[in-house]
């Protein structure tokens, strides 16, 4: 029997306000244990929510982005639960009437272009942190993340693959970088994922039931999953079992998924308006200026990136990944004025080798743009060979100057005057007579050995177009 997945995403967001949603307390990460929770945050009596106009903003700034519907009036609700974290009893949401409602988003898999619906996109606060390390068999509670302004993010159930799930949450995570709302960081709890999984049979229109993996911090953990929790269904199915609606968490160490708690319904969180915060009311000028701090669209600048510059579809889709990066690539055109492509190859190539080895952000890169760019009009201009640029960028890498103090301080300004170069294969084909006897019988690959040899003789400083035609010359 063929079965069908069927996936729908809520990504949470951290926005990137320096206050929290409702208070002034910081968001910054990493500080001590409740040290940046204030009253409001707390929950403690008498205390009222202030709404946070940046997120709003930002929000916004999301929904406008996805082509999606701003609500001119939104309100905001009461999600009651109680939990450890949640020292209020209930969490500040949005339920009937969100910010962002409607949108869309265009993902890309194996070549195929799909089209997945974001039903809303709504701003809520974030809760605390359980702790159940170091403890001595209890758990802590730290209270700095609670009320740290959330977009909660939630698709249509439009993804049929692990896959498509993975492309989307990487587009969602690329767009909300770009716009700079959100840092993006999985590691420190930025961005998260819960995804909603069911299966059924091939044909079927009815969804099956769905089950809840939650807070997924990474895009492995994410499809890892998604197709263990399928498999899971799917063998339920198939030995005349049935699925039940749950919340299950996923164990990367057992490569499983396993229940948490039944899966609430909404009517379970008896959701009301807050009687302490009035309805976010946005007007058409709002709007307006928040739609001119649009920059320019991940999807757009690929584009632009084929037509402007040449680029093939992958090296576009390479360098506009991050916002950063992107940036960082049209600074080395702009300063080099010539060769996009080969911008292009040192961006891709080596820059980003070094960044990955020492686990660098494009930001951090102790080579600039300016920096990069004078190294590449250097092998435009002859004065040093591609090889010996990759010595000449390491230096930079590691401090030693620009390309110009490090060609002057080590002498490797290339070797183009056609005499010089001519007496250098002189002397190896006097040092190789058999080799050369060899290539002249009809070994043409002896070629390659006499090029190697010249350019170790000339330290990698001889020219290499001038030095493969002198050569091919002299062995004639």
């Amino acid at each position: 029997m063929e079965w069908e997945t069927v996936i729908g995403l809520e990504i949470h967001a951290q926005l990137a306000t320096k206050s929290k949603i409702f208070s002034g307390a910081s968001t910054a990460y990493g500080a001590l244990p409740n040290t940046q929770a204030c009253t409001v945050d707390l929950g403690f009596p008498g205390v009222l929510p202030v709404l946070n106009s940046e997120a709003v903003r930002m929000a916004c700034k999301f929904g406008l982005a996805i082509g999606a519907g701003i609500s001119s009036r939104s309100v905001f609700a009461r999600k009651n639960y109680f939990y450890p974290d949640l020292p209020k009893g209930y969490q500040i949401s949005q339920y009937e009437l969100p910010i962002v409602q409607k949108g869309q988003l265009d993902i890309e898999v194996e070549g195929e272009i799909k089209t997945i619906g974001i039903t809303r996109a709504h701003l809520e606060e974030d809760a605390g942190k359980s702790l159940h390390e170091d403890f001595h068999g209890m758990s802590g509670i730290d209270l700095n993340r609670a009320g740290t302004p959330l977009i909660e993010i939630v698709s249509e159930p439009d993804m049929r693959s692990a896959k498509e799930a993975i492309a989307y949450m990487k587009k969602i995570h690329a767009l909300v970088k770009y716009l700079e709302i959100c840092d993006g960081n999985m590691q420190e709890g930025s961005f998260r994922c819960d995804a909603n999984v069911s299966v059924r049979r091939k044909g079927e229109s009815k969804f099956g039931t769905r089950a809840e993996l939650k807070n997924l911090n990474s895009f492995r953990f994410v499809e890892k999953a998604i197709n263990i929790e399928v498999e899971r269904q799917i063998d339920l199915l198939e030995s005349g079992k049935q699925v039940i609606q749950e919340t299950r968490l996923y164990d990367p160490d057992k490569n499983e998924t396993r229940s948490m708690r039944s899966k609430e319904e909404a009517n379970d969180y008896r959701y009301f308006p807050d009687p302490d915060l009035l309805p976010v009311i946005l007007d058409e000028n709002f709007l307006a200026q928040v739609k001119t701090t649009l920059p320019e669209l991940p999807d757009a600048k690929k584009q632009r990136f084929i037509s402007q510059y040449g680029l093939s579809t992958y090296d576009a889709e390479f360098l506009t990944d991050t916002r950063d990066l992107a940036t960082y690539f049209e600074k080395v055109v702009e300063t080099l004025k010539a060769d996009p492509k080969l911008a292009a190859n040192w961006v891709m190539g080596d820059l980003s080798s070094f960044l990955n080895k020492q686990n660098l952000e494009i930001s951090q890169s102790p080579v600039s743009a300016e920096m990069l760019a004078g190294m590449l009009g250097k092998i435009l201009d002859n004065t040093i060979s591609g090889k010996i640029a990759k010595q000449i960028f390491e230096a930079m890498w590691n401090g030693e100057g620009t390309a110009e103090q490090i060609i002057e301080k080590q002498g490797l300004k290339q070797v183009t005057d056609t005499s010089a170069i001519e007496t250098l294969i002189d002397e190896i084909i006097a040092q190789y007579p058999q080799q050369l006897a060899d290539y002249r019988s009809g070994k043409d690959k002896l070629f390659g050995f006499f090029v190697g040899q010249a350019m170790k003789a000339s330290k990698g400083k001889a020219n290499p177009t001038q030095l493969n035609d002198l050569l091919k010359k002299k062995l004639a």
